[in-house]
């Protein structure tokens, strides 16, 4: 058993770290691969490039998982939904042809999605890999139902009108939910040894409607991906309530974002907690990185805790500074 699944299994006191986005921008070899590469889904569907670009840290850090390079908008992008990503703006995606879409098949989905589960083989294999993690990923229902209706990237005041047309909502949430399940077992069965439910925009929603957009259609997908025998890691970026959370959901993990008290997070949550430092802090000085990365590790000192952080790594972050933090982190007793 590895590191991280020791720690989700309690049953090891080691300090144990990866970083949400730890293979990407600021990385100098991503961006030479990034330069040659321009449209970004085509760069995540090279089986090659995508494998490559996971094992990137690997090589530089002591960390004790890889995760998939790929993206959470690849399952609209598989349903027929044009999906691009455009510099300084994100992802834009075209308009919904639910009939279309509803005609999508199991094996048209799987195939169009084929290289990111031959990256996850070629991945799993590599040396880097050696008594390590290798995470595969989601988006949560919920984060993919909004950017598919919204189009971009969301704020607050969308919301409402956005889910006004309740019917279609719930058929294409139907659509979403049953697809990310054949995305998940996929993966699994390509090799990914933990999964991990991102719910970036868990935090724009009212907490009148988290039962039927978050709650349950993510226990769904949580009791699916347990169902395979393999852990599972949820995420919900900015959601109220953790406590509620977890114990509605039921993941193995809880990973936390970088808003809420780790202390009370300490307190109230009896399952193995990841994440929570401030990206910003890396591209700070090392002593402000050091004493708030000490402040998660006194924390969570008897409890399973995964280092993370409370957001991905941000592009101009120096990777000395992560080297840094790893260290720390692994030395720290």
């Amino acid at each position: 058993m590895t590191v991280l699944q020791n720690c989700i299994n309690k049953k090891s006191n080691v300090n144990c770290i990866w970083l949400m986005r730890q293979a990407g921008r600021y990385l100098p070899e991503f961006r030479e691969i990034r330069s040659k590469n321009q449209d970004f889904i085509e760069l995540c569907l090279n089986e090659n490039l995508s494998s490559e670009i996971t094992v990137q840290p690997l090589r530089r850090f002591n960390i004790d998982a890889a995760i998939i390079f790929s993206d959470i908008l690849l399952l609209p992008f598989a349903l027929g939904q044009p999906v691009k990503f455009k510099k300084d703006l994100g992802p834009l995606l075209g308009e919904i042809n639910f009939n279309k879409m509803s005609k999508v098949n199991e094996m048209q989905f799987i195939d169009k999605l084929k290289p990111v589960y031959n990256a996850i083989k070629k991945t799993k294999d590599k040396a880097e890999l050696k008594n390590k993690d290798l995470i595969g990923f989601v988006g949560a229902p919920w984060t993919i139902l909004i950017y598919m209706l919204n189009q971009k990237s969301p704020k607050n005041d969308d919301i409402e009108l956005t889910l006004k047309d309740k019917k279609f909502i719930e058929d294409l949430l139907e659509v979403i939910v049953r697809y990310l399940k054949i995305h998940i077992n996929n993966q699994i069965e390509s090799g990914a040894t933990i999964i991990q439910i991102f719910d970036s925009w868990a935090g724009l929603l009212n907490n009148k409607d988290y039962d039927k957009y978050i709650y349950n259609p993510t226990k769904d997908l949580v009791n699916f991906v347990k169902s395979k025998k393999t852990p599972v890691i949820c995420f919900p970026k900015g959601i109220s309530d953790y406590k509620n959370y977890v114990s509605l959901v039921k993941p193995d993990v809880i990973s936390i974002d970088y808003n809420v008290d780790p202390k009370k997070i300490s307190e109230s949550i009896d399952i193995p907690v990841q994440g929570g430092l401030n990206p910003n802090f890396l591209i700070g000085d090392k002593e402000e990185l050091k004493a708030n990365a000490k402040k998660y590790l006194d924390i969570f000192k008897d409890k399973p805790y995964i280092f993370n952080l409370g957001h991905g790594v941000l592009p101009n972050t120096d990777p000395g500074m992560v080297d840094y933090l790893v260290k720390f982190v692994k030395n720290y007793s």
